[in-house]
């Protein structure tokens, strides 16, 4: 009997190192995983998959005011994060990466806004004098606190949405105010895709006959290069509300 005991005993002991050792193991797990996803970095296999930063989260290199050649007052750097102090408007206080422009690609970005606030992302923006902001040429990812923002909005006004094209279905990812979101689009010839907080909020094909009549509905009329260039910068909104966007980083299609 007694050696049975001390069998089952060896066991038991066996069984809780085991537990121990997996337990450790996970802990291990964990820390490197908490190593490896840092802010405004890229692990080894993004880099190979031809990901590259816009913001490393210290210097706003590249950044500058649209139309402008400058970082403009009402943006700074805070806590790693892009940041729009909210003094702009409808015209005045976006910025643009001016070294690169993108006509196919995937771009992920992780931001979060100020109460009531609205905001959004653009790309293919074109520059010149002829145009006062991103968005009378560049498509927009619509950014807006969604459950406080002091007016009604329309399906297209709405967070993840194309703005003025293309609803987003945001149903269960909405965050409040304040919080940190991800969202991503990727933009190809033959379909286009926005996500928010892991969901797909929408898609599309560029350039459709659904696409052509949603384009030319009326809410265009006063801009009538929107969406024309087929190829531009990527922009960032100030358009009167506190906005953050770090984690900028995109690869070309």
């Amino acid at each position: 009997m007694r050696l049975k005991s001390n069998l089952i005993y060896l066991l038991v002991f066996s069984f809780v190192l085991l537990g121990c050792a997996a337990e450790k193991s996970v802990e291990e797990v964990k820390e490197v995983e908490e190593i490896v996803i840092l802010d405004n970095s890229l692990t080894e296999d993004e880099k190979a998959l031809g990901w590259m930063l816009l913001f490393d989260g210290e210097d706003p290199a590249g950044w500058r005011a649209f139309n402008g050649t400058e970082f403009p007052e009402g943006w700074t750097v805070e806590d790693g994060a892009l940041k729009a102090l909210g003094l702009g408007g409808d015209i005045g206080g976006d910025i643009v990466f001016g070294p690169l422009d993108f006509e196919t690609f995937e771009l992920e970005f992780t931001w979060k806004i100020g109460p009531g606030g609205n905001s959004g992302v653009f790309y293919h923006v074109v520059e010149g004098e002829q145009y006062k902001a991103p968005y009378e040429t560049g498509p927009e990812y619509q950014l807006i606190d969604q459950l406080g923002f002091a007016e009604p909005l329309e399906d297209w006004q709405s967070i993840a949405s194309d703005y003025g094209m293309y609803p987003g279905d945001v149903e269960g990812v909405v965050k409040p105010a304040g919080e940190w979101n991800i969202s991503k689009i990727i933009f190809s010839r033959d379909k286009a895709s926005y996500w928010l907080n892991g969901k797909k909020t929408l898609e599309f094909v560029p350039y459709s006959e659904d696409w052509e009549a949603r384009r030319n509905s009326g809410k265009w009329d006063d801009f009538p290069d929107y969406a024309k260039f087929r190829r531009g910068l990527i922009s960032l909104q100030d358009h009167g509300s506190e906005a953050w966007f770090k984690n900028i980083k995109i690869r070309p299609l």
